[in-house]
């Protein structure tokens, strides 16, 4: 084959872009190989004989486009030195012409060298210029670049540490640098000394093993070592990658920090575990009442008891019936304070008076337990600004608990100290004391000291849960410390003062009790007969209540369904309705609308006799148009009253 034949064909046949440019600034294309041809999308008549910069003319609307200015360079500096001149990388964008004629440019990446060809006289015939067209080259790379850019955003931005393991897990690298793991990077220890505390190594290893064995991803909970000292919990999980061989060639992992969840776990359990002791140390409480209310009822049934007899078992009755009401009081009460469902009536008040009437409350139970019982009393008059029956019940509580919990012949002392900004009120004892962890959550509900198997404290332990919430109602605190079990106790309530001259202190209470007690005073003379209805889907306490009332020399009707009793008050309406509101088909305040409606009863005495004791079940009865809100077991005393009312 001629020589130019075979140059011609090896020139037309490279695998890399060619073409011929003349040794002057032009840069006119003198030839041009198929390689290039098929990279640039262009014909030998377009190009051949024109201007490379013609042919490919820099992009008008790109004025960042320095790729002419680039090449024209490179191609110079090779025609004057005489030597090749190389273009790693050139921005080129291409300019290609749409089906409607326009134009549009492509970007494109090209390596370039170009190479100037002499004759025998040693003058430049012409510059070889070769291309490499290295476009999806460069957007791999730049793709990669911004994958890791997120990549390191995400690290960064998560909580999580990134980490990547040696296959056999004995070197760790921690990606993002940072994190909640304790700094390890001057330490020459291994990673599992590092971060995972001595107890815990044996199952992370034992973890890590499996993983390894059956190349699958690891996972597991742990303790680890924190960055802040602390010992917190993780939750790691690595991904074995595999090589073409099926070999692990790394792990790359993520631990995230678990603590909190894993503290709120527990303190979930804890207050599980509290309140089940706490269900069945009510369900004992419960109990306890109800085994002589059963051998009384049992006592009444034998033959005819003496009177002597009936009244003592009467006695017995009416202090169980006392205890349980206080008890499911108790449990209302903290219901209500701790959910925010209780107003206070606060008005100045003097503290000494409520520290007064508490210390009378509590002074049978000291003195029955031969307590060693010492006030000090702050000096002058002190105001506070508060509910005064509510306070008398936080010191109540605080020293009924000090009672309790103090042997008999035990001391317990009360002492109130006032500064311009703040009064003290400390009760002390040398009683069983509290360990530091019971300490810690003494005001927490459900929370209660061990108690010997005969409950002889006694009580449902949420007195001070209500302590604790009252007093912040009031803008105060309320602390306790202990020096041990068996060492005594000691209660802090701190509250704003009130300037003396701000205001006189309200009415102080005077025995009412809880506010369904009943008024103060003797009970009234037996009252006039009145015609009275019970209304109660519950056939005992409606026969109990309907002979108490008879009795006492009313005239009474009972029905157990609400139908019923509005047909039966047409026909001869009532003075007075005692209703229940669980009622069946229709419940009590629905039964009082309708006998508010009726022109008969209209204007009879609506009584609500109820197991619902909640300031919004009152609120409810009280719109429907009851007169008045009693909640079971009634206080018969309070009763009379509202019937020797009517009477009158």
């Amino acid at each position: 084959m001629h020589s130019s034949s075979l140059f011609e064909s090896v020139f037309n046949h490279a695998p890399i872009g060619n073409y011929l440019l003349s040794p002057t600034p032009e840069a006119i294309v003198l030839a041009v190989n198929d390689a290039f041809l098929a990279a640039s999308g262009r014909t030998r008549e377009e190009m051949v004989g024109v201007s490379l910069f013609t042919t490919f003319p820099a992009d008008p609307d790109d004025p960042t486009d320095d790729s002419e200015t680039v090449l024209r360079a490179s191609l110079m500096r090779a025609v004057a030195s005489g030597k090749p001149d190389s273009l790693p990388t050139i921005r080129y964008p291409i300019p290609v012409t749409q089906a409607d004629g326009s134009v549009r440019f492509e970007e494109r990446f090209w390596n370039a060298i170009s190479t100037p060809l002499f004759d025998a006289d040693g003058r430049i015939l012409c510059v070889s210029h070769s291309t490499s067209d290295i476009t999806e080259q460069v957007r791999a790379a730049a793709a990669l670049r911004e994958s890791e850019k997120r990549f390191r955003a995400l690290t960064d931005a998560a909580a999580d540490v990134v980490y990547t393991m040696s296959p056999d897990w004995s070197e760790m690298h921690q990606l993002d640098g940072r994190g909640f793991l304790k700094d390890t990077s001057n330490s020459d220890e291994s990673w599992l000394d590092d971060y995972i505390p001595f107890e815990e190594r044996a199952r992370v290893r034992q973890a890590i093993d499996t993983a390894r064995r059956n190349k699958a991803v690891f996972e597991l909970e742990h303790k680890v070592l924190r960055a802040d000292g602390s010992c917190g919990w993780t939750l790691s999980r690595a991904v074995p990658m595999l090589g073409a061989d099926g070999e692990i060639y790394e792990w790359i992992g993520a631990a995230n920090d678990v603590s909190e969840r894993r503290e709120a776990e527990e303190k979930l359990r804890q207050a599980d575990r509290h309140k089940d002791e706490f269900l069945a140390m009510l369900a004992h409480e419960l109990r306890n009442p109800l085994a002589p209310l059963g051998a009384a009822a049992e006592l009444l049934q034998m033959g005819t008891p003496d009177a002597a007899r009936v009244r003592h078992t009467s006695q017995i009755i009416g202090r169980q019936v006392l205890h349980m009401t206080h008890l499911i009081d108790d449990l209302l009460d903290v219901s209500r304070v701790t959910n925010g469902l209780v107003s206070l009536d606060k008005a100045p008040a003097d503290l000494n008076r409520i520290l007064a009437e508490a210390v009378e409350q509590v002074t049978p139970l000291m003195r029955a337990r031969g307590h060693d019982f010492s006030c000090a009393f702050a000096p002058g008059t002190v105001m506070v600004h508060g509910d005064s029956k509510r306070l008398v019940q936080v010191v109540a509580n605080i020293l009924n608990n000090a009672a309790k919990y103090t042997p008999e012949g035990g001391a317990v002392s009360l002492t109130a100290q006032a500064d311009a900004r703040e009064i003290g009120i400390t009760v002390a004892d040398n009683g069983i004391g509290m360990a530091p962890q019971l300490a810690a959550r003494a005001f927490d509900l459900f929370a209660q000291a061990e108690r010997s198997p005969d409950r002889s404290s006694g009580g449902l332990g949420l007195g001070l849960a209500l302590v604790r919430s009252l007093v912040e109602l009031h803008g105060g605190s309320v602390s306790c410390d202990s020096a041990g079990e068996g060492q005594g106790s000691r209660f802090i309530v701190r509250l704003p003062r009130l300037p003396a001259e701000q205001g006189q202190p309200q009415p102080q209470p005077g025995g009412e009790g809880r506010e369904d007690a009943g008024q103060a005073g003797a009970a009234p003379d037996a009252a006039a007969a009145l015609r009275i209805m019970v209304v109660d889907d519950n056939v005992d306490a409606a026969s109990m209540l309907a002979m108490l009332l008879e009795i006492e020399g009313h005239e009474v009707a009972v029905e157990h369904h609400p139908h019923p009793a509005l047909a039966r008050a047409r026909e001869a309406a009532p003075d007075v309705f005692l209703l229940d509101i669980g009622l069946p088909d229709m419940d009590g305040t629905e039964l009082a609308q309708r006998l508010r409606a009726q022109p008969e009863t209209a204007h009879s005495l609506l009584v609500a006799i109820t197991g619902y004791g909640q300031d919004s079940d009152r609120a409810v009865a009280m719109a429907a148009g009851f007169d008045h809100y009693l909640v079971k077991p009634i206080d018969t005393a309070k009763l009379d009253h509202i019937l020797a009312d009517a009477v009158r």
